[in-house]
Protein backbone atom coordinates (compact mmCIF):
# COMPACT_ATOMS: atom_id res chain seq x y z
CA UNK A 1 0.00 0.00 0.00
CA UNK A 2 0.69 3.31 -0.71
CA UNK A 3 2.67 5.56 2.71
CA UNK A 4 0.98 6.76 5.43
CA UNK A 5 2.48 9.91 4.89
CA UNK A 6 -0.19 11.80 3.80
CA UNK A 7 1.30 15.06 3.21
CA UNK A 8 4.28 13.90 1.03
CA UNK A 9 2.91 11.18 -0.98
CA UNK A 10 1.33 12.09 -4.83
CA UNK A 11 -1.85 12.55 -4.83
CA UNK A 12 -3.42 10.52 -7.77
CA UNK A 13 -6.58 10.96 -9.16
CA UNK A 14 -8.77 8.92 -11.79
CA UNK A 15 -11.22 10.89 -14.71
CA UNK A 16 -13.30 8.46 -16.75
CA UNK A 17 -14.09 9.95 -20.21
CA UNK A 18 -10.81 11.68 -19.43
CA UNK A 19 -9.37 12.07 -23.18
CA UNK A 20 -11.67 14.41 -24.71
CA UNK A 21 -14.08 17.69 -23.82
CA UNK A 22 -14.74 18.12 -20.23
CA UNK A 23 -12.74 15.17 -19.06
CA UNK A 24 -9.62 16.04 -20.92
CA UNK A 25 -9.73 20.00 -19.53
CA UNK A 26 -10.66 18.50 -15.46
CA UNK A 27 -7.12 16.15 -16.38
CA UNK A 28 -5.60 19.15 -17.12
CA UNK A 29 -6.64 21.33 -14.27
CA UNK A 30 -6.04 18.29 -12.17
CA UNK A 31 -2.72 18.02 -13.65
CA UNK A 32 -1.68 21.22 -12.77
CA UNK A 33 -2.98 21.39 -9.32
CA UNK A 34 -0.31 18.26 -8.43
CA UNK A 35 -1.89 15.28 -9.05
CA UNK A 36 -1.41 12.32 -11.11
CA UNK A 37 -4.04 11.41 -13.33
CA UNK A 38 -5.05 8.36 -15.11
CA UNK A 39 -7.19 9.07 -17.51
CA UNK A 40 -9.39 6.30 -19.01
CA UNK A 41 -11.92 5.87 -22.23
CA UNK A 42 -12.31 3.15 -24.79
CA UNK A 43 -10.17 4.64 -27.34
CA UNK A 44 -6.76 4.10 -26.59
CA UNK A 45 -5.23 6.44 -29.26
CA UNK A 46 -6.96 9.28 -28.44
CA UNK A 47 -5.93 8.46 -24.83
CA UNK A 48 -2.23 8.13 -25.70
CA UNK A 49 -2.87 11.53 -27.96
CA UNK A 50 -4.83 13.20 -24.49
CA UNK A 51 -1.49 12.03 -22.21
CA UNK A 52 1.27 13.12 -24.76
CA UNK A 53 -0.71 16.60 -24.60
CA UNK A 54 -1.51 17.38 -21.53
CA UNK A 55 1.55 16.41 -19.64
CA UNK A 56 3.47 18.68 -22.18
CA UNK A 57 0.99 21.39 -21.28
CA UNK A 58 1.30 21.09 -17.55
CA UNK A 59 4.42 19.38 -16.70
CA UNK A 60 2.49 16.56 -14.75
CA UNK A 61 2.69 12.54 -15.05
CA UNK A 62 -0.35 11.20 -16.87
CA UNK A 63 -1.86 7.65 -17.31
CA UNK A 64 -3.74 6.44 -19.88
CA UNK A 65 -5.78 3.13 -19.31
CA UNK A 66 -8.54 1.57 -21.63
CA UNK A 67 -11.84 0.46 -19.94
CA UNK A 68 -15.45 0.38 -20.82
CA UNK A 69 -17.11 1.21 -17.93
CA UNK A 70 -20.15 0.10 -18.56
CA UNK A 71 -18.18 -3.69 -18.11
CA UNK A 72 -17.62 -4.61 -14.72
CA UNK A 73 -14.60 -6.87 -15.55
CA UNK A 74 -12.80 -3.75 -17.52
CA UNK A 75 -13.26 -1.87 -14.64
CA UNK A 76 -12.21 -4.22 -12.14
CA UNK A 77 -9.09 -4.45 -14.54
CA UNK A 78 -8.76 -0.36 -14.65
CA UNK A 79 -8.71 0.09 -10.69
CA UNK A 80 -6.52 -3.29 -10.63
CA UNK A 81 -3.91 -1.19 -12.69
CA UNK A 82 -4.24 2.09 -10.38
CA UNK A 83 -3.93 -0.14 -7.63
CA UNK A 84 -0.47 -1.96 -8.35
CA UNK A 85 1.47 1.12 -9.74
CA UNK A 86 0.30 3.67 -7.32
CA UNK A 87 -0.89 1.60 -4.26
CA UNK A 88 -3.88 4.30 -3.53
CA UNK A 89 -6.50 7.03 -5.35
CA UNK A 90 -7.34 9.56 -3.60
CA UNK A 91 -10.14 10.91 -6.27
CA UNK A 92 -12.23 10.08 -8.68
CA UNK A 93 -13.91 11.40 -11.54
CA UNK A 94 -16.95 9.86 -13.03
CA UNK A 95 -17.35 11.92 -15.92
CA UNK A 96 -17.86 8.95 -19.05
CA UNK A 97 -21.07 9.34 -20.39
CA UNK A 98 -23.01 9.36 -23.73
CA UNK A 99 -26.40 10.63 -25.27
CA UNK A 100 -27.95 9.71 -28.50
CA UNK A 101 -29.83 12.04 -30.95
CA UNK A 102 -33.16 13.01 -28.96
CA UNK A 103 -35.79 11.12 -29.95
CA UNK A 104 -39.59 10.27 -28.47
CA UNK A 105 -39.80 8.33 -26.08
CA UNK A 106 -42.17 6.25 -27.60
CA UNK A 107 -39.74 5.56 -30.89
CA UNK A 108 -36.49 5.23 -28.50
CA UNK A 109 -34.94 1.54 -29.28
CA UNK A 110 -33.79 -0.91 -25.85
CA UNK A 111 -30.45 -0.94 -27.69
CA UNK A 112 -30.19 3.05 -26.84
CA UNK A 113 -31.54 2.83 -23.79
CA UNK A 114 -29.25 0.45 -22.15
CA UNK A 115 -26.29 1.69 -23.85
CA UNK A 116 -27.05 4.82 -22.00
CA UNK A 117 -27.83 3.38 -18.69
CA UNK A 118 -24.63 1.19 -19.20
CA UNK A 119 -22.64 4.21 -19.47
CA UNK A 120 -24.00 6.85 -17.57
CA UNK A 121 -25.29 5.25 -14.94
CA UNK A 122 -23.57 1.36 -14.42
CA UNK A 123 -20.51 2.52 -15.10
CA UNK A 124 -20.37 5.67 -12.65
CA UNK A 125 -21.62 3.03 -9.86
CA UNK A 126 -19.11 0.36 -10.93
CA UNK A 127 -16.17 2.64 -10.81
CA UNK A 128 -17.53 3.88 -7.61
CA UNK A 129 -17.99 0.38 -6.10
CA UNK A 130 -14.11 -0.15 -6.99
CA UNK A 131 -13.09 3.47 -5.13
CA UNK A 132 -14.75 2.18 -2.81
CA UNK A 133 -12.94 -0.91 -1.98
CA UNK A 134 -9.65 0.87 -2.80
CA UNK A 135 -9.93 3.66 -0.76
CA UNK A 136 -11.26 1.41 2.60
CA UNK A 137 -8.14 -0.45 2.25
CA UNK A 138 -5.49 2.66 1.85
CA UNK A 139 -3.28 3.91 3.90
CA UNK A 140 -4.62 6.68 4.98
CA UNK A 141 -7.96 5.59 4.51
CA UNK A 142 -10.45 7.25 2.20
CA UNK A 143 -11.06 9.70 -0.55
CA UNK A 144 -13.17 11.60 -2.73
CA UNK A 145 -15.18 10.98 -5.56
CA UNK A 146 -17.09 13.73 -7.72
CA UNK A 147 -19.62 12.71 -9.72
CA UNK A 148 -21.00 14.47 -13.07
CA UNK A 149 -24.63 15.02 -12.98
CA UNK A 150 -25.55 17.40 -15.58
CA UNK A 151 -27.99 20.05 -15.74
CA UNK A 152 -29.89 17.22 -16.54
CA UNK A 153 -30.30 15.73 -13.43
CA UNK A 154 -32.52 18.59 -12.25
CA UNK A 155 -34.38 19.44 -15.93
CA UNK A 156 -35.04 17.69 -19.11
CA UNK A 157 -35.06 18.74 -22.03
CA UNK A 158 -37.28 17.48 -24.90
CA UNK A 159 -36.82 14.11 -25.85
CA UNK A 160 -34.27 13.04 -23.43
CA UNK A 161 -35.67 10.49 -21.31
CA UNK A 162 -32.70 7.94 -20.46
CA UNK A 163 -30.57 10.30 -20.68
CA UNK A 164 -32.36 12.62 -17.78
CA UNK A 165 -33.14 9.33 -16.30
CA UNK A 166 -29.71 7.96 -15.88
CA UNK A 167 -28.75 11.95 -14.42
CA UNK A 168 -31.44 11.91 -11.92
CA UNK A 169 -29.85 8.70 -10.92
CA UNK A 170 -26.62 9.75 -10.27
CA UNK A 171 -27.78 11.79 -7.74
CA UNK A 172 -29.40 9.12 -5.96
CA UNK A 173 -25.68 7.25 -5.95
CA UNK A 174 -24.05 10.40 -4.97
CA UNK A 175 -25.97 10.68 -1.90
CA UNK A 176 -26.05 7.17 -0.72
CA UNK A 177 -22.30 7.40 -1.73
CA UNK A 178 -21.78 10.60 0.65
CA UNK A 179 -23.78 8.70 3.23
CA UNK A 180 -22.24 4.96 2.65
CA UNK A 181 -18.77 6.80 2.47
CA UNK A 182 -18.97 8.66 6.06
CA UNK A 183 -17.18 5.38 8.77
CA UNK A 184 -14.67 5.35 5.83
CA UNK A 185 -13.30 9.00 5.12
CA UNK A 186 -14.85 9.00 1.62
CA UNK A 187 -16.62 12.10 0.49
CA UNK A 188 -18.77 12.20 -2.52
CA UNK A 189 -19.90 15.32 -4.31
CA UNK A 190 -21.69 16.16 -7.43
CA UNK A 191 -21.01 18.96 -9.88
CA UNK A 192 -24.14 20.12 -12.18
CA UNK A 193 -22.87 20.92 -15.68
CA UNK A 194 -24.41 23.41 -17.56
CA UNK A 195 -23.56 24.17 -21.56
CA UNK A 196 -19.70 24.43 -21.27
CA UNK A 197 -18.22 24.60 -24.50
CA UNK A 198 -16.78 21.47 -26.29
CA UNK A 199 -17.39 19.57 -29.12
CA UNK A 200 -20.44 18.34 -28.18
CA UNK A 201 -22.42 21.58 -27.32
CA UNK A 202 -21.08 22.77 -30.48
CA UNK A 203 -25.20 22.76 -31.64
CA UNK A 204 -25.65 25.28 -28.62
CA UNK A 205 -24.59 27.87 -31.40
CA UNK A 206 -26.77 26.89 -33.79
CA UNK A 207 -29.75 26.33 -31.57
CA UNK A 208 -31.59 23.53 -29.85
CA UNK A 209 -34.89 22.56 -28.87
CA UNK A 210 -36.42 23.91 -25.99
CA UNK A 211 -39.18 23.23 -23.75
CA UNK A 212 -42.14 24.99 -26.39
CA UNK A 213 -40.58 23.49 -28.93
CA UNK A 214 -38.60 26.47 -30.99
CA UNK A 215 -35.83 26.24 -31.47
CA UNK A 216 -32.79 28.81 -29.71
CA UNK A 217 -29.42 29.31 -29.75
CA UNK A 218 -27.72 29.38 -25.84
CA UNK A 219 -24.83 30.90 -24.37
CA UNK A 220 -22.39 28.23 -23.47
CA UNK A 221 -19.27 28.64 -20.69
CA UNK A 222 -15.41 27.84 -20.53
CA UNK A 223 -14.72 24.52 -20.41
CA UNK A 224 -11.72 25.39 -17.83
CA UNK A 225 -14.02 26.80 -15.54
CA UNK A 226 -16.44 23.75 -14.99
CA UNK A 227 -12.70 22.26 -14.48
CA UNK A 228 -11.81 24.28 -12.00
CA UNK A 229 -14.93 23.71 -9.99
CA UNK A 230 -13.99 20.27 -10.03
CA UNK A 231 -10.36 21.31 -8.49
CA UNK A 232 -12.08 23.32 -6.11
CA UNK A 233 -14.04 20.54 -4.64
CA UNK A 234 -11.01 18.31 -4.91
CA UNK A 235 -9.21 20.50 -2.84
CA UNK A 236 -10.88 20.41 0.52
CA UNK A 237 -10.14 18.49 3.48
CA UNK A 238 -12.01 15.35 3.77
CA UNK A 239 -13.81 16.61 6.68
CA UNK A 240 -15.66 18.87 4.05
CA UNK A 241 -17.48 17.84 1.05
CA UNK A 242 -19.68 19.87 -1.58
CA UNK A 243 -22.59 17.60 -2.17
CA UNK A 244 -23.75 18.97 -4.86
CA UNK A 245 -22.56 22.34 -7.10
CA UNK A 246 -23.96 23.69 -10.31
CA UNK A 247 -21.86 25.41 -12.97
CA UNK A 248 -23.57 26.96 -15.38
CA UNK A 249 -23.28 29.55 -18.64
CA UNK A 250 -24.69 32.72 -17.18
CA UNK A 251 -27.45 33.68 -20.01
CA UNK A 252 -28.07 29.67 -20.67
CA UNK A 253 -32.23 29.32 -20.25
CA UNK A 254 -32.54 27.20 -17.16
CA UNK A 255 -33.16 29.62 -14.34
CA UNK A 256 -36.96 30.92 -14.60
CA UNK A 257 -38.82 30.10 -17.70
CA UNK A 258 -35.95 30.55 -20.28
Amino acid sequence: MASSDAATRDKIALVTGGGTGLGRAMSKALGAAGYTVVISGRRMDVLEKAVAELGTETGATYLAVAADVGDPQSVRALFDTIESRYGQLDLLVNNAGMNVPNVPIDELSIDHWNAIVAANLTGAFLCTQQAFRLMKGQIPRGGRIINNGSISAMAPRPNTAPYTATKHAITGLTKSSALDGRPFDIACGQIDIGNAATDMTKKMSAGVMQANGTIATEDTMDAADVADAVVYMASLPLSANVLSMTVMATKMPFVGRG
